[in-house]
Formats: C-alpha cells, structure tokens, sequence
C-alpha cells in the first residue's frame, strides 16, 4: 500500500512539473539542481549503411511491408506475369551528369558515426564502405531509369585501390551513369576519396577507391529486363568514359564465351594441370626426398565457411530482398578472414576483380558462404617462359567466396553470386590444387589475375605492398 501511495505521489509531481513547463515562460523554465532531468542520447547506429544512404534505400518500415504482403497473401518475391512498365514509355536520351550523385561520410567530424566504420585496430572498415558504394549505385541507376522499373545489381566488376589513406578524414562518396546504350544494363562508375574543401575538386592523388557497378533494370511484374535511356556522349571524358564501359562490357561477354565451365583448359593450362600432378606426386612419394614445403598449403585446407539468417534490416527498397551491399560486405570479411588464416599475417586488400551476382536473396533465408584461396602470385609452378620472384617476401592471395541461399526449412538451394578478392600478405606463401575441380578454380583464378593485371597496367594503377600496407583502412 505504501508502495502505491509512493508511486502515485511521483506521478502527481511529475504532472505538475509539465504543467509548470508549459504554461511557465521560456526564461523561467529552469529546474533545481535537485531536479532529475529526462533525457535521450542520440542515435548509435553500429553496422549499418550511412543513414543519408539508407534513407533513400528504405522508405517503408519492415512491419508495414509484411502486412501488407499478408494481407495481400501474395509471395512478394514471385513474378506476378502482369507487365508493369508500358512498352510505349519515352526513353529519351540523358547525360552522364543528370546522374551525378555524392555524399559526404563525416568521419573526422563524428565520433559516432566513425565507430561505426572502425575494426578493433582503429582501421577503416573495406565492407561497410563497399556496402554504401553499393547504395549508391542504386540511387544513381534510380536517377536515370526513374522509378517505374526494378534496378538490380548484376555483377560488380572490380574495386581497387588508387591512393591508400594516411589519416582518417572526411569521404566523399559519388559517382554516374557513364555506359548504357538503351538496353536493359547500365554501367555506373563511382570513387571514395578524401572529402575536399568548399569550392575545392578532388584531386588524383586523394582518390582511395574506384569502381563500376553494372546494374539491370526489369519489369516490377515480369521480372524480365526493360530497356532503359540511352546516354549522350560529348566531352572527351565522358567518351573515355564511355569507351572503358564498352571495354567492360566486351570483357564480361569474352569471359562468359571462354568460360571452363564451356570449354575445356587451353594447352598451355592442360601443362600446368600436369605440372601440379607431377609435384603432387613428388610429395607423396615415400622413397623420394622431397617433401611438401611448409610454406604451400593444399586448397582445400584454406576452405572457411559461414552461415547466416537474413533480416529485414538489410533489404533492398523492394522490402524483401536482401540489399547487394550486404553481401559485399560479408563476403569481403570472410575472404579477408581466409587470406588471414591461410597467410598467418594481416591482408591488405588489393582489389575486387569482377563478381558476379546471380540470383536474388530474399530476407528469412539462410545464407551459406564458402571461401577458398584460389590462386598465389608468385605462382608456386609458372607456365613456360614465365618470369618471376619465387623468394619474395610479399604474396597476392586471391580469395573466392561462393554464396548459395536455402529458405528456413532447407529446401532446394540456388547459387547467388561469386566474389573474387585479391589481397597482399607479408608472406612467402602458396596454394597448390590437388583435385579436377581444384585445378579448374585455380585456372579460373589465373586468368582473372592476368586480366586485371592488363587492365591496371593499362590505367598506370599500381601500388607497392609497402605502400599499401601503411593505409589506414583494412
């Protein structure tokens, strides 16, 4: 009884406490310093995209979307049949800059907001800005397509270092449309670099990270790929921009053409396939001296695994489908985990060489992911002719994370994508293949790394390992 009595007192102070306050002038509105105060700290959001970037990406509150979609008792996911964008809309031609996004990550400014960024050794997080490059993206295809159609990302084609970072500062996210014909895809290239000054441009040298993105755009209803606006090419950057676009986009036509899934490993790789056999044998021969080097370590021994629900937290615009951020993000911190434990030495990150997404992942999935080194540089057995440092002291390890998705009841499982990671170790290390399916990722690895070492020669970007090592992020 007393206790109530207590209660009920405190509940008549308070009331009249705000009666006070509203009714009493704003001068005499102070409080004893006896009083208790009430108060709320402010938002400390840990893990998650920059909110100016996520409040463009969700703009319905989950428990509205799923009651809606129970209400409906409609599978959100399923094509409908019902074409929903006219055949006959306007596809007028756009230019690069109509767009031209960018956003401000205030790093150096906010404490917070860093913290959400930092791993445990005060290093700036790779996967949480690849998850805000990715929302970007949609953004600027959403610019140009507008919002009639669905946007989806279909493959990432790299990500690489340009300048690493010395200092924690404020970035600058942005980035534009620079190839699409009229068809379905489009190609956005985006940067991070530091945040310049009012009134300033970014300069060369203060660019950390550039990439492309190839969206595609479909039909709400269908599913299927809707063309888009073309785009009008004038200055002489954007034709260069236009024309590495074309580049890409050959590329990726050439690798799906001379894929091994298709064909079988051209002569020069059948030689290495036979190499790696004949020193598998060596190994494993007990009247012969050699031994395996404790520095190779066979593929299937660097294979890491992991296993996660999807939430609603992580979902595209389109409320049941996980965002391709997200699984950027996974993805390049378990690659980074495998690099590590494979190497024993701390990675850094190098580039994301093409990847692909390929189906979408729906939120109350489960997730598998399976990371595998795939490929050293140097190599432990070269092709004929083949020049370079077998005793260097760093290594490219080339890490590849294959996602497959499987409902809550684990039904029939389906493939989601393939993310190539390649990162730099301290280490005389190297991975050998012992298997036919072994043998036909590491070629696959090989041919990636000649690709994208042709194609950095060709833009004059490339760094040292020390260079890289000294960067402030992962």
């Amino acid at each position: 009884m007393a206790h109530s009595s207590r209660a009920a007192l405190w509940r008549l102070r308070l009331c009249t406490r705000c009666d006070w306050f509203r009714s009493a002038p704003s001068k005499a509105r102070t409080w004893s310093p006896k009083s208790r105060s009430f108060h709320s700290s402010s938002a400390k959001r840990t893990d998650g995209v920059f909110r100016e970037l996520t409040a463009m990406r969700v703009r319905t509150p989950w428990i509205e979307a799923l009651r809606k979609q129970q209400a409906e008792g409609k599978d959100p996911t399923a094509a409908s049949g019902k074409p929903e964008v006219p055949k006959d809309r306007k596809l007028s031609p756009k230019r690069m800059d109509d767009s031209y996004h960018s956003v401000v990550l205030p790093l150096a400014q906010d404490p917070w907001l860093l913290d959400t960024y930092l791993n445990s050794s005060g290093h700036i997080r790779l996967g949480t800005i690849f998850m805000d490059l990715d929302a970007l993206s949609g953004i600027i295809a959403y610019k140009h397509t507008g919002d009639d159609v669905t946007t989806v990302t279909a493959s990432c084609d790299r990500i690489v270092i340009n300048h690493p970072l010395t200092e924690i500062c404020d970035l600058e996210l942005s980035g534009k449309v620079t190839y699409a014909t009229g068809r379905s895809s489009l190609e956005i290239s985006m940067q991070v670099a530091k945040a310049p000054k009012e009134g300033e441009e970014v300069k060369d040298q203060d660019v950390l990270i550039h990439c492309t993105f190839t969206m595609v755009s479909l039909d709400p209803g269908t599913k299927k790929p809707v063309n888009v606006n073309p785009l009008i090419v004038e200055t002489p950057e954007e034709k260069r921009l236009f024309k590495l676009g074309e580049r890409n986009s050959k590329i990726r036509k050439q690798r799906k053409e001379t894929a091994l899934i298709k064909h079988t490993p051209n002569d020069l790789e059948s030689d290495l396939i036979h190499a790696f056999w004949q020193k598998q044998l060596l190994y494993h021969d007990p009247y012969d001296e050699q031994r395996k080097p404790d520095n190779v370590h066979f593929m299937d021994s660097t294979r890491l695994q992991t296993a996660t629900i999807m939430m609603p937290q992580f979902r595209n615009r389109h409320h049941f489908m996980i965002f391709g951020g997200f699984l950027l993000k996974q993805t390049f911190e378990l690659a980074f985990t495998t690099a590590a434990a494979f190497a024993h030495a701390r990675p850094t990150f190098v580039s994301l060489d093409p990847s692909t997404f390929q189906n979408p992942v729906p939120v109350g999935s489960i997730l598998y992911l399976t990371a595998t080194v795939v490929y050293t540089d140097p190599p432990l057995i070269g092709a004929p002719g083949e020049q370079f440092d077998q005793e260097s002291k760093y290594t490219r390890v080339q890490v590849r994370v294959d996602s497959k998705v499987r409902d809550v009841e684990h039904g029939r499982s389906k493939p989601t994508g393939q993310f190539n990671y390649t990162f730099t170790v301290e280490k005389n290390i190297r991975v050998m293949p012992r298997t036919y399916h072994e043998y036909m990722m590491y070629l696959d690895a090989r041919r990636r790394a000649e690709q994208v070492r042709q194609t950095l020669e060709e833009e004059g970007v490339e760094l040292s390992p020390k260079t890289a090592e000294e960067s402030v992020t992962e």
